[in-house]
Parts: structure tokens; sequence; C-alpha cells
């Protein structure tokens, strides 16, 4: 009888455990792709995929310099106009964000909010408000960033 060395025992093992790995990874992988509902869920989540990544865009609007006021109108109307068109074609997350950002730099949020909502519908302006909190910090932090590149 012969003796198989270390190594060759190593060898051996490491062969063994990665034949069986492969083949619970295809064995697993045949299991899901005969799923009758794999291409559902594969493009759901796609969509979510590429919804979060619209809105990881989104949240880096450029907001205008809060002291130049001709580009915080331009900004505003800007803003106004896109909300309104995303919330006609039925995208209501980008529209409401888009929104929030309108409001971010009014000079008369309550006012605007007013109008907003007897025009919007009740669920939209209820997710309106709920994303307002959120946008704040958003033209604090790029006003903070302008004030500091003004001083360098």
């Amino acid at each position: 009888m012969t003796m198989i060395s270390p190594k060759a025992a190593i060898g051996i093992a490491a062969g063994v455990c990665g034949t069986l790995f492969l083949g619970y990874c295809i064995y697993f992988d045949h299991k899901r792709h005969k799923d009758p509902q794999f291409k559902q869920k594969l493009r759901e989540r796609r969509r979510a995929k590429k919804a979060a990544a619209s809105s990881n865009r989104r949240a880096t609007a450029n907001f205008p310099n809060m002291k130049d006021h001709e580009a915080v109108q331009r900004f505003f109307l800007q803003e106004v106009q896109l909300g309104e068109e995303l919330l006609a074609a039925g995208d209501l997350e980008n529209g409401v964000d888009h929104l929030g950002n309108a409001i971010a730099v009014c000079g008369q949020p309550n006012e605007l909010l007013q109008v907003l909502q007897q025009t919007l519908q009740p669920q939209v302006f209820h997710l309106l408000i709920q994303r307002l909190p959120s946008i704040a910090p958003r033209v604090m932090a790029q006003d903070k960033q302008m004030q500091e590149d003004d001083v360098e």
C-alpha cells in the first residue's frame, strides 16, 4: 500500500471541494432559471436598480448660488416647469423632487406650498411634504460649499 503525500491529499481535497461548489452553483442557477417568475423578478430588480441610479442623480441637483437672485429665479422656474412636466407624464418621484427643489430655493415657500396644495392631487402633495425635510440639508450643504469656495 502506498501513502499519499500531504500535498497531494490537500490538492485532492481542494479539487473535490471545488467540484462540489461548482455543482452547487450550477444546481441553484438551473433551479433559479426554471422559476416561472424569474424573468419578472429580474425585470423588477433592474427597474429598481435603474430607479435608484436616477434618484442618486437627481439627489445631486446643482442648486444656484443663493446670493445670485437671477440664478435662483431661473433655477426656481426651471424646477417648477420640470416638476410639472414630470408629474403630467406620470413620473411622481422625479416630479416631486423637482418641485421640492423649487420650494427649497423659493423666497416665500409657505405661499408656494398653499398654491401647490390647491393644484396638486392630495397624495402627490403629501409625498412632496414628506420629501421636503430631505431637500433642505442639500441646499444648505451646497450653499456652504459655495461659501467655502468663495473664501479660497
